[in-house]
């Protein structure tokens, strides 16, 4: 029997129609238009491309965006300066450092440096410490991302075991945190970890976020999981052609899995309407605040 195929990008569409009608209404009881900075550092090809999908979806649904770009050889005095002048300008609602950055620089300074109302990453420390109490939050945006498509699948999810493989701040400890808040029991396992397989496979729920191709085998996967795939790897082959495959061996878990999110399609289209919602509501919050 056939999984369900957790394919986002209907959902997404959706969520961004609704904010398209939640912005208009903002610019006219409130005159406000929400506004995005993405900061990109290097010339990494991958970031550059997720940044212009980026702002190219801000305007398609009526968000300001601007994309600030430094070279690789950046300080980190010069971006903090940026990041500075940011957090006071009123037109701007959040603010988005993208990652990975060169590694010269380290990034929680950075996004320690950012408003953590304008944080729509959420990785403010600030941020994190709420959403680990179970406190109203910014969501960092891949484990919102997860569990709206995962609750859009399955409502009630109270009381199911959910493993997570990874334990990234970006996303294995943030959605470990949001499960917990949904009554499930969770396992967050990584590179440390032993008798992984025998783990997995007890799994009602099972999350793959380590960043290795076909990592997950169907042996790991207990018939009638749900599995949601994080990880986007570009593997070149041998002609010198670039296939992107996730961190699940997609083509044999579908075998035994009641529902898997296929790469590309499943998380990352609501990694960004997440992204968009967060701008969203910190436009909300801040004008709140004045």
């Amino acid at each position: 029997m056939s999984p369900v195929l957790l394919d986002s990008r209907s959902l997404a569409m959706q969520r961004k129609n609704d904010l398209k009608t939640r912005i208009i209404e903002l610019q006219k009881t409130k005159n406000i238009t929400p506004g995005l900075a993405v900061i990109r550092v290097g010339d990494n090809l991958a970031s550059k491309s997720y940044v212009a999908s980026k702002c190219r979806q801000c305007q398609e649904i009526g968000i300001h965006s601007k994309e600030y770009y430094f070279p690789a050889i950046a300080s980190k005095e010069s971006i903090l300066e940026l990041i500075y002048q940011l957090n006071a300008t009123d037109i701007i609602h959040g603010i988005l450092l993208q990652l990975p950055l060169p590694k010269h620089l380290d990034a929680l300074t950075l996004i320690q440096a950012i408003d953590p109302l304008k944080d729509v990453d959420g990785l403010h420390p600030q941020n994190l410490g709420t959403l680990s109490l179970g406190q109203p939050t910014m969501i960092p945006c891949t484990p919102k991302g997860c569990l709206t498509l995962l609750k859009n699948h399955k409502e009630n999810i109270q009381g199911l075991h959910a493993v997570i493989v990874g334990r990234s701040i970006l996303v294995g400890r943030p959605l470990a945190m949001l499960l917990l808040k949904e009554d499930c029991s969770v396992t967050v396992l990584h590179s440390k970890s032993q008798n992984i397989p025998d783990i997995t496979k007890t799994a009602d729920i099972l999350i793959a976020a380590v960043g290795q191709p076909k990592l997950v085998q169907k042996e790991w996967v207990r018939p009638g999981a749900i599995v949601l795939d994080v990880g986007i790897n570009h593997i070149r082959g041998l002609e010198g052609q670039v296939t992107i495959v996730g961190d699940v061996d997609f083509e044999n878990v579908s075998q035994v899995a009641s529902a898997i999110t296929p790469v590309p399609g499943g998380i990352g289209p609501m990694t960004v309407a997440s992204l968009l919602e967060n701008t969203v509501e910190a436009a909300i919050r801040q004008s709140s605040r004045k």
